[in-house]
């Protein structure tokens, strides 16, 4: 059985986090809904993750590549921890956490930057929101799966024996 190449499957972890990105985008525009900062932080998160990704599909046979690769993983278990963060808040008590007051660093990050792009980076939202459930799940819980899954396919990537 042939293994499928290392830089394929950078290439598939740069491709599901520009996807991800894009679907965000388009769910914003056509079902109206609010991104809140831990939503913005993490669609961020997907954009670099991909990035990140790419370089490393373009150098995956140089220390580069590897280096590019560990970025990307560790970029992958930040948007976990975000997106995990942001479950647990919508687990608890309404109106128990607000986005805006006593901010986080992480909410301080998007609103300077929502100030300076507001076309990618407005939050104007509620972090504890549930509005869309997709299979019952929110968003938050589905990030957090695509977040483990680029972290667990980049780790496997990384520790490959044939990592050409």
């Amino acid at each position: 059985m042939k293994r499928i190449p290392t830089s394929l499957l950078w290439l598939a972890i740069a491709l599901i986090g520009m996807a991800l990105v894009a679907g965000s985008f388009i769910m914003v525009a056509w079902l109206k809904l609010q991104p809140c900062p831990l939503c913005i932080a993490q669609r961020t998160l997907f954009m670099l993750m991909g990035v990140v990704a790419l370089v490393a599909f373009f150098t995956h046979r140089k220390l580069a590549g590897r280096i590019a690769g560990g970025v990307s993983v560790l970029t992958a278990l930040s948007g976990a921890a975000v997106a995990g963060y942001q479950i647990w808040m919508q687990h608890q008590p309404a109106n128990m956490f607000s986005c805006g007051a006593d901010t986080n660093f992480v909410e301080d990050i998007v609103y300077w930057l929502g100030q300076h792009v507001p076309v990618l980076f407005d939050a104007p939202g509620v972090c504890q929101d549930t509005a869309l459930l997709i299979f019952g799940y929110s968003l938050a819980v589905w990030a957090l799966v695509a977040f483990v899954a680029c972290a667990v396919l980049g780790l496997w990537v990384l520790l490959r024996r044939d990592n050409k």
